[in-house]
């Protein structure tokens, strides 16, 4: 995995490689609202994610996504909060995205509790 000094970065990296769609999170779903698009927690999965503290908060934190769905035929991009702003929700997204495989990758402070 790379490492990239701000998320504009990584951004920037992801839609190079092709993650051009700008995905959000809404409750139980991840969607591509430009094309009408909403995925749940078994229609993608993450390539890559990386991690970044505000410059001026270190509690304002975000990760951001880099997500496949091959049944949409999309790739694209999710930056979600993270730590003090980050979604409580207990939706199957949400273990998604915080699932091992992403946890496993973080250390100390920055895993997220269950």
């Amino acid at each position: 995995m790379k490492n990239f000094e701000t998320l504009v970065d990584a951004t920037n990296d992801l839609t190079k490689r092709g993650y051009t769609a700008n995905l959000s999170l809404e409750g139980d779903t991840i969607d591509d609202k430009s094309k009408d698009i909403h995925m749940t927690a078994d229609d993608f999965e993450i390539d890559e994610f990386y991690r970044f503290e505000g410059q001026s908060n270190p509690s304002d934190m975000s990760i951001v996504y880099a997500i496949n769905s091959p049944k949409y035929n999309l790739k694209g991009i999710l930056i979600n909060a993270y730590g003090t702003y980050a979604d409580d929700s207990s939706s199957a997204i949400s273990a998604k995205l915080h699932h091992h495989q992403v946890s496993d990758n973080l250390h100390g402070s920055d895993r997220p509790t269950e």
